[in-house]
């Protein structure tokens, strides 16, 4: 079956239809399966300056790829306006993601923008960003200054031969390791450092990052190598479980399985046995968490997405653009909720290989709604 890679410049998806009976928000929002509305997670720009093997290969995102034109891009005005409106549904988390984070010019305009809205209780959002750190030590005092409240570093090994292999565009964890140090000193986090595992690539760090950030301020989480999109050549032997992860790290510095902060949390939680801190793993293949799942994804020219594995998103900028009020758009979206039955990674582990391989052939890409 060829594989079928949806690019960023292609199909704007459907138009929400607005309801006839308007509804004010009641912060109380649940979809089908009584999921509540709690994170949203926004994808400011489609362009990243790392080729992660599992994410934005060379293959396809080479120097002739075509991204998004400025001009389809939602503007940071309109970025807060639909984070408003999810606010108000009940969503107390904004990630901003990528792409990179901070390739979009002045993100810090849009980050003050974001922390002067407060959760239906009135109380700050938790504001965060995902981010490869490679502007990170320049930029961390900025984001600070905005208003970001913390951030979350990817870093897929600790040996540079490794993780050059990964990013792909020879970048060192020198640099990556520097804009973690300065982060914490200008005081954004906590810090979650997320390694995506993939075998017979990197799995052969897991123990030496888990060494290397015990006992720091710094929370490690290791994320199974993910079937997300088409352009990654995903292969089920390359993924390593997370009971795996656990196993080889306990069986070097002894592991005892800890409570989640919240409902819906992603990473299962361990705790050093002697006290050295705590590390995460997220199992969206193994150990599927679709139950509890309440994330809701806006791509980077406005497509609402309600499951990472999407194949098809609600193109809220086509409201905005057509001069929609917001009680309209606000209705739009509580609908939209209300419809969801998103469980892709529950369904993954009961499909046939076939149907597997043809829902996996059509989902979008990673880069284009964030991980």
């Amino acid at each position: 079956m060829a594989e079928k890679i949806i690019m960023m410049t292609e199909q704007r998806g459907d138009t929400p239809v607005i309801p006839t009976t308007l509804e004010a928000p009641t912060g109380l929002l649940s979809d089908r399966l009584a999921r509540p509305l709690h994170d949203l997670r926004i994808s400011v720009t489609d362009r990243c300056n790392f080729r992660c093997v599992y994410c934005m290969p060379k293959a396809v995102f080479d120097n002739n790829y075509q991204y998004l034109p400025h001009t389809s891009l939602l503007s940071f005005e309109e970025i807060t306006r639909i984070a408003r409106l999810f606010v108000a549904h009940g969503v107390e988390k904004l990630r901003l993601t990528g792409g990179e984070p901070l390739l979009r010019k002045n993100v810090e305009r849009l980050i003050g923008m974001l922390a002067e809205l407060k959760t239906v209780s009135g109380k700050p959002l938790d504001l965060t960003l995902t981010t490869n750190a490679s502007l990170l030590a320049r930029k961390a005092q900025s984001l600070k200054d905005a208003g970001l409240q913390r951030v979350t570093v990817s870093l897929d090994a600790l040996d540079n031969d490794t993780f050059r292999r990964m990013n792909d565009v020879d970048f060192s964890v020198d640099d990556v390791l520097k804009g973690i140090d300065v982060a914490h000193q200008v005081g954004l986090g906590p810090i979650k450092i997320n390694m995506v595992v993939k075998g017979g690539m990197n799995d052969q760090e897991i123990v030496p990052m888990a060494r290397h950030f015990r006992g720091s301020p710094y929370i490690l989480r290791f994320i199974e190598y993910m079937d997300v999109g088409a352009s990654n050549g995903w292969k089920m032997d390359e993924v390593i479980p997370s009971a795996e992860v656990v196993r080889r790290i306990s069986a070097a510095m002894p592991l005892e399985p800890i409570a989640a902060n919240y409902t819906g949390e992603t990473a299962s939680r361990w705790r050093y046995a002697d006290g050295g801190g705590e590390i995460g793993v997220i199992s969206s293949v193994s150990q599927a968490f679709c139950a509890d799942c309440s994330r809701a994804r806006l791509s980077t020219e406005g497509k609402l997405y309600t499951c990472l594995f999407a194949t098809s998103g609600h193109d809220l900028r086509a409201l905005l653009r057509e001069g929609r009020s917001d009680a309209e758009i606000s209705t739009a979206l509580a609908h939209l909720w209300r419809a969801r039955g998103d469980r892709y990674s529950e369904l993954r582990t009961s499909q046939t290989e076939e149907l597997k391989r043809e829902r996996s052939a059509n989902k979008v890409e990673m880069s284009y709604i964030g991980g």
